[in-house]
């Protein structure tokens, strides 16, 4: 064979074995252990036991209700009740050993993720929206509406 042809096959030859070699030091042993089963064979098992020990965020409903029983009972009474606390107050990761690191977002746009009117066909009207443009667009929706009761008649 001439040089021409040679060459760049020998420059793929070898970049394909650098490739392998550098993949075999990069990919960890475990990587791809359990097979098809996992996510397209993509699976590394020591993952698993990181995953273990990485601190939960989000702590749930019930955590919240050791210390704030009454913000709890009105939350269970409410249209709400369905939300868990953190959607709004953000993950109780360190409260309540760190107050600050729990933030309650108050802001209208907070409410509008959910409250936004929308129409959908076959609307049963279970979410009720609001037109931000109309219904008072200079004040935060909590002004009115409680939180933890919603309705304007719990207020």
């Amino acid at each position: 064979m001439k040089n021409h042809v040679l060459r760049p096959l020998f420059v793929a030859i070898l970049a394909i074995a650098l490739l392998l070699t550098v993949r075999s030091f990069m990919v960890p042993d475990d990587f791809g252990v359990h097979g098809e089963n996992f996510t397209f064979g993509y699976h590394r098992a020591s993952n698993v036991d990181e995953w273990k020990v990485f601190p939960i965020s989000y702590k749930g409903k019930e955590y919240c209700q050791e210390c704030h029983e009454d913000k709890f009972e009105e939350n269970m009474a409410s249209k709400h009740k369905n939300i868990e606390c953190e959607n709004c107050h953000g993950p109780a990761l360190e409260h309540p050993e760190k107050p600050e690191a729990l933030t309650i977002d108050m802001s209208r746009e907070l409410c509008i993720r959910c409250h936004a009117l929308l129409s959908y066909p076959n609307d049963r009207g279970a979410l009720p929206g609001i037109d931000p443009a109309d219904h008072n667009p200079e004040e935060q929706c909590s002004e009115c509406h409680n939180p933890h009761k919603p309705s304007l008649e719990d207020m």
